[in-house]
């Protein structure tokens, strides 16, 4: 810990002792966060980072939405309908749901939201002209002139050929649905002047200092009890990219949540069990949930490679003892404070529908056999075995030090290679790194979003390791064809079983979602993508 860590741990404990109960008073319902990461645009066509789509979730709504189980449940989609032949799906429309007051509308005053509308926004991310980063999500899955409205309260989507994340994939912040007249007053600022139907709706944005969203007067959802959502009167969102001074906000009571904490002061807040130490329990809350990311070692296959053609890594007992040598429960527990749970199991993470931890035989830790493995390989002791670089970002530098040690306990020289980010990314998609620190995070909540990436006709990404196997492309053609969803999961678990077999990765660990929340925060819900839903939520003592 560095002199400035000190004397921010410094400042912690003393605002803890003096000043715990101080929190700032909310009397109007005004809720707090940070954003450490800048926000560009809050046009939902560019919705590929957690800090837009957590803005652009609260302005915009969808067809339909995914509850805190991961659900499809409705929203703007009261109700549908699928074919037989699961090819089209058929939508039927509230009719009470209104565009927020702006002045691309006649006389200011928002309109109805239409199936029209529904069309246009989804014809508008495919559209080349708007070069939307989503556009890849209906690459050869809709049928030409797919998006149709057969009146005003009737959408209809056709398909190419069955695939049923699809109903994922209209939940996700890309496909919310936006007003023409917006769009086109607007033009390529239009992100900047966003427009929808969602709980809250824009009204200042000061660049990389503050951005303001207001509750949205005639938003059309109602609780249990009839009260008009949302509870809140305003959203403030701020951008300090320092995540130690937005703990120390967040302690002062000027923030009302935060995501993650700053990796220095783990050790602070949380024990490492992963519970909240004793000092800080009824000051603040711990929230943690299963998240759909995995983190993994991913190992290049593609014997065209000249990395492969000379690498011990492409022997499969060689990758099956370096997955047996990793102790990742002691990973978690001195790494992570516990956050997350080891990936003894396989690609696929916990908080699936199809998710059956128990179904999948991973590799626990097991140096006797991995010594075994390496025995059978040719190389005992590792013996005879070049040095593999692994290469990684700065962030998660430290677990692969940990995993090097782990791996030249057995014998297998480990040397880590630190990228910065751009450069990983950048060196994993042309197949530059023989063995590398991979994430993957879901798109979608359904499993066939991480078996693509081991689907030998897909190229990097999404499979950064050229895993190719007949067996495995032919059962994965399968599942996208596969009706019935029991039968489909069962699918999927074989294919991460046969996968996790032939070692193409070493699955680390699966994330968690973890926040720091203010005791006097209600209503407060995630899911397993992490997603801010803040339409619910309220402040009680």
């Amino acid at each position: 810990m560095n002199s400035f860590q000190r004397y921010v741990v410094i400042i912690i404990n003393f605002i803890f002792l003096f000043s715990c109960n101080h929190h700032t008073k909310n009397k109007e319902q005004i809720f707090y966060y940070n954003e450490s990461r800048d926000i560009a645009t809050l046009d939902p066509a560019f919705a590929k980072s957690q800090s837009v789509m957590w803005a652009i979730h609260q302005i915009f709504n969808r067809l339909v939405d995914l509850d805190s189980n991961m659900n499809i449940v409705p929203s703007v989609a009261k109700s549908w309908d699928v074919s037989a032949d699961f090819l089209i799906y058929t939508f039927h429309l509230r009719n009470d749901v209104f565009f927020q007051n702006n002045a691309a509308f006649k006389n200011g005053k928002g309109r109805r939201l239409t199936a029209q509308d529904v069309a246009y926004s989804l014809n508008r991310i495919i559209d080349a002209n708007t070069a939307s980063t989503g556009a890849w999500l209906f690459n050869n899955r809709i049928a030409q002139h797919g998006f149709i409205a057969l009146n005003d309260t009737t959408f209809q989507l056709k398909l190419l050929r069955p695939f049923h994340p699809i109903l994922n994939i209209l939940s996700m912040d890309y496909c919310s649905v936006v007003p023409h007249e917006a769009v086109e007053k607007y033009g390529k600022d239009f992100g900047h002047h966003p427009c929808g139907s969602g709980a809250f709706q824009f009204k200042f944005w000061d660049d990389g200092q503050a951005l303001i969203l207001q509750k949205n007067q005639h938003y059309w959802e109602y609780d249990k009890n009839g009260k008009r959502l949302p509870y809140l009167d305003a959203i403030d969102i701020s951008f300090n990219a320092n995540k130690a001074m937005e703990f120390l906000q967040f302690r002062q009571g000027r923030l009302n949540f935060i995501s993650d904490i700053e990796p220095s002061f783990q050790d602070e807040v949380i024990t490492k069990t992963g519970e909240l130490r004793k000092q800080w329990q009824g000051k603040i809350v711990l929230e943690k949930q299963p998240y759909l990311n995995i983190e993994y070692l991913g190992i290049l296959l593609d014997e065209n490679n000249p990395l492969v053609k000379n690498s011990p890594l492409k022997i499969k007992s060689v990758r099956q003892a370096m997955s047996y040598a990793i102790d990742k429960k002691q990973l978690m527990m001195y790494l992570r404070n516990s956050i997350g749970t080891p990936a003894n199991s396989g690609f696929a993470p916990s908080g699936l529908p199809s998710s059956n931890t128990d179904s999948v035989k991973g590799y626990n830790y097991n140096p006797t056999l991995a010594l075994k493995l390496l025995n059978d390989a040719g190389f005992p002791n590792g013996k005879g075995l070049p040095a593999i670089t692994l290469s990684t970002s700065p962030q998660f530098a430290d677990v692969c030090d940990f995993v090097a040690k782990q791996e030249n306990n057995i014998g297998i020289k480990v040397q880590v290679e630190v990228l910065q980010k751009s450069m990983m990314l950048q060196q994993t998609a042309q197949q530059q790194c023989a063995l590398f620190l991979g994430s993957w995070i879901a798109d979608y909540p359904d499993a066939e979003n991480y078996m693509a990436c081991f689907y030998g006709k897909n190229p990097a990404p999404p499979n950064y390791t050229r895993y190719k196997n007949k067996a495995f492309d032919d059962l994965y053609e399968q599942s996208l064809q596969e009706n019935n969803d029991s039968v489909r999961y069962s699918m999927y678990r074989k294919l991460d079983q046969m996968m996790i077999d032939d070692a193409p990765v070493i699955p680390i660990f699966y994330d968690e979602v973890i926040r720091l929340v203010q005791p006097d925060v209600r209503g407060f819900q995630t899911n397993a993508l992490n997603t801010l839903e803040l339409k619910n939520v309220y402040f009680q003592k």
